[in-house]
Parts: C-alpha cells; structure tokens; sequence
C-alpha cells in the first residue's frame, strides 16, 4: 500500500528545500529487456532489415491480439492517421469530428487530407468526446469521426459507431492511449472501422517510432498497403497494364513511404508478448494512487466507466484551483523540482497557433478549456518500483499541502 510519508523537511525543493527524489522521474518510459535486445540483433543479422518478413509476423501479432482481421503497420502514429484518412476517402469540403483534448496529431490527419476539423468538447468526468456534442455538430458534409481514447479509457464506441452507421460516417478510432484497454468485453481494435496504435517510447510498447491501423475492411486494407509505400503495388491482381516481369509495379495513388523496418518490427514483436504484464502493472500503480489521493481534498482522480478497462496510458489529476493558492503552474513548477517529471496532457488543439489562424477560438470547446487550466500527468510506466510510486505521493501531497487554502 501506497500511504503518505513525513519527511523531516517539508520546505518545498522550488523554495530551497531537499528535493523528494535526487533524480528525475519521467512521465513515461519504455521497458526493454533482453529478449527485445536479442530479437532486434537477430533481425539486423537477417538478410531483410526493411520490406522483410518480421513486419508482416508483426502485423498479424496485433490483428490477432485485437481481434480484428487486418493490421497495416506505419513508420509512426501520426502517419498511420494519415493513412486511415486517405483510406476513408477524406478530402476538401469533407468535414471530421474530433476532440479537442488530444494531441495535434488527431486533427492533423484531416487536414493533410485537405479536410476541415470540428471540435467536439469533452465529457467532464472522463475527458472523453461527448457523444451528445458529436450529434450536435453533424452536417451533411460530415465525413467521419475521430474519437479518441483519452487516457487509455475508451470512448463511448457503441454510441459513436450507431451515429456513423446511421449516417454512413467512417470511424476512425484514435486508440494511442489505449492498446491493451477494453470495451464491454472486446479489445480496443475491432470496433470502429479503422483503429490506430502509436508504438512511441511512452506508450504501452514500442517499435522506437511507429504505429499501425487495424480494420476488419479489406477495401481499407488494401488502401493503406498501398499509401504507405509510394502509392505503389507489385500485386499482379492490381495491375492496370502487362505484366512485363517479376521486377514490374505500378504507381496507382500519390503515397508517402511511410513504412516501418523490420528492425522496428522485430522490436514490437517482443514487447507485444509482454503487453498483458505492462497493462497489468499500468493498473497497479493507477489503484495505488487512486488509494493514496482519495482523501485529497485538493485534486480529483481519474474517473473511470464500469464497463471498460482503460489501459492506463496516462495517469492525470485535475486540481482543485479553488482549494489551492496558485495556478496549475506553480503546481508544475513545484513537483518538477522536487524531481517528479509530471507532464501535460495536452493543450487543446484549437488553441495552437496553426488552428488559431484558421479562425477557431477560445470558447468553442468550454469543458475541455476548464479542465485544462488544471490538469496535471503522473509519472506512470511499468517499469516504475513502488518506491518510485511513494516518491510521486509524498511529492504531491507535499506540494499541494503547502499550497493549499486554509
């Protein structure tokens, strides 16, 4: 059990005090052991250390473990988003619902496709997109939806996929929180009509950079096969003209190459065997400072639904402001010197610069502009000890006890 424990200087570090740890604890961090070592060594002794065999073995090794019948790996997540956009056939005039509260990434896709980007605010409990705001903001020029999976936590899938099946919408799942999660007994994955996994370095495995989509349509699956390299295909099913022999391909769209190597493949492979364990212990160290804070009267844990399991990408309170003496900043501030690598997750969209000067404002998204005037990530990755876990307690109930109004 995770409990508070007095030091014997209790002066903020910020202010001159001892830090709570002598060595910063990240936000996240991946997990790799020598089995994931030994893989990748094999794969760069192989013959093929890109458009070889261990990125197909992969791709199957996801398709399976979700649950769905197709999986087409990218040289990162945000590439993969954009595959699924082209493959949703996304383009001017098209408009794509989305959450504000998420990374760039979400809405960039749609925009790299020459779509317009609408926001629908969020759920003020689970920080999730508001089905009933996604209802209000349907168009006849509403192409798809991209509800993200805040967290780790899934969004309300079954709602979002009968307001697209009603109005023939594609759903693009954006799940880079949430490999690993489940949704009324399914794994995230084989839901909606295209799921995205990222495998950056802080999510829940790691190919390095990379990500991938999962469908159950061949129709999308042979479209990202073909976007991801060039545009280009060697199936002779697919060919347009004479085959002139083994070494013929055709160009048939403008892709990117936007592949993942088998180097990075062979990497994924392994963490993928240890993803149930890193989710499991994800959970743990979630309950431990579910437990720890729940007498907080300063900050409010994560909210989670009865009827899915988050995987527990992120770990984010949310202060009490009016409890507090100062701003989300001097909170940050604090815990950073007292080496706590806290994080923030994420500014809303609209309020970048880029969207900015499309002409979105302040205001269009009033829930997801509250919450984030408060929101703080905890350090939370498998790796962390339990004395890293007390590290991360001890700082919070230090900072926001002195803080605190009294």
């Amino acid at each position: 059990m995770i409990c508070l424990v007095q030091t014997s200087n209790d002066q903020l570090a910020i202010l001159g005090g001892q830090p709570t740890r002598s060595e910063l604890l990240p936000y996240g961090r991946q997990w790799i052991d020598d089995t994931d070592i030994e893989s990748v060594i094999q794969t760069l002794k192989s013959p093929f250390l890109t458009q070889g065999p261990r990125i197909k073995e992969f791709e199957n090794s996801v398709a399976q473990y979700v649950g769905a019948k197709y999986a087409v790996s990218f040289s990162n997540g945000t590439a993969a988003l954009h595959g699924a956009c082209f493959a949703a056939g996304i383009g001017e005039g098209d408009e794509v619902i989305t959450t504000p509260m998420t990374f760039a990434a979400s809405a960039n896709c749609v925009r790299y496709c020459g779509g317009t980007v609408v926001f629908a605010d969020i759920e003020s409990d689970t920080y999730n997109i508001d089905k009933f705001k996604i209802k209000s903001l349907l168009t006849p020029k509403t192409k798809a939806i991209i509800p993200v999976d805040f967290t780790g936590q899934p969004a309300d899938m079954d709602e979002i996929m009968e307001l697209a099946r009603d109005r023939n919408l594609v759903v693009i799942e954006d799940a880079a929180h949430s490999l690993g999660a489940d949704y009324k007994g399914r794994k995230v994955g084989s839901i909606a009509d295209m799921t995205m996994f990222s495998f950056h370095p802080v999510k829940h495995v790691t190919t390095g950079e990379g990500g991938i989509i999962t469908t159950n349509s061949l129709e999308y699956y042979e479209k990202l096969l073909l976007f991801r390299s060039h545009g280009i295909t060697r199936d002779k099913d697919l060919l347009e003209h004479k085959n002139e022999g083994d070494w013929y391909y055709e160009m048939h769209e403008l892709g990117f190459n936007y592949r993942i190597t088998d180097i990075q493949a062979a990497l994924g492979s392994s963490q993928l065997s240890k993803l149930d364990g890193f989710v499991a212990r994800r959970k743990a160290i979630a309950q431990q400072y579910n437990e720890a804070f729940a007498m907080n009267a300063t900050l409010i844990t994560p909210f989670q639904k009865s009827d899915r399991e988050s995987s527990w990408h992120l770990y984010i309170i949310q202060l009490k402001l009016d409890e507090l003496k100062v701003g989300r900043k001097e909170v940050f501030d604090a815990l950073r010197k007292e080496n706590i690598g806290v994080n923030v997750h994420y500014l809303p969209v609209h309020y970048h610069p880029y969207y900015k000067n499309l002409g979105y404002e302040k205001g269009i998204a009033d829930v997801a502009e509250t919450l984030y005037q408060g929101i703080i990530s905890l350090p939370l990755f498998p790796a962390m000890l339990d004395s890293d876990i007390q590290d991360v307690v001890n700082a919070v109930e230090k900072v926001l006890g002195y803080y605190r109004r009294t």
